[in-house]
C-alpha cells in the first residue's frame, strides 16, 4: 500500500511549484519513491531531525531547497514548510515554522 502526500496549506503548495525547475524536478522524484518506499529514504535524500520531523533534501543547478515534513498514522506524509537554503545550517526560524505545524497537525489527527 503507497503513502499520501499532502500539503499543511495551499500556500506551502504553491512555494513547492515555485521551487526553482531543477529543484521542483529533484522534489517530483523524490517524493514519487516516498509514495512507495514511505518517508525515511534516508541521507543524503531525507534527514531526521526528532521528534517526527523529518527534511526532504534538494539540490540542484539553481541552487539547494529543504522541505519538512512528517508522518501520521495510516501511512500519510504532510509537507509542512519549504525553503531555499543559503547557508550551511538549518536556519532556527524555519525548522520553529515546521515545528509548530506539526504540533498542530498532530493535535487534530490525534
Amino acid at each position: 500500500m503507497d503513502y499520501t502526500i499532502t500539503c499543511y496549506s495551499e500556500d506551502v503548495q504553491q512555494k513547492i511549484l515555485d521551487l526553482p525547475d531543477t529543484l521542483a524536478a529533484r522534489y517530483i522524484v523524490l517524493t514519487r519513491r516516498m509514495i512507495s518506499l514511505g518517508p525515511n529514504l534516508g541521507e543524503p535524500h531525507t534527514k531526521a531531525f526528532g521528534g517526527g520531523l523529518f527534511e526532504l533534501r534538494l539540490k540542484g543547478a539553481e541552487g539547494i531547497a529543504r522541505v519538512f515534513f512528517c508522518t501520521l498514522i495510516g501511512r500519510r506524509i504532510v509537507v509542512l514548510h519549504s525553503f531555499i537554503k543559503k547557508s550551511d545550517k538549518t536556519p532556527p526560524y524555519d525548522r520553529a515554522i515546521a515545528e509548530a505545524r506539526m504540533k498542530e497537525i498532530k493535535r487534530e489527527n490525534a
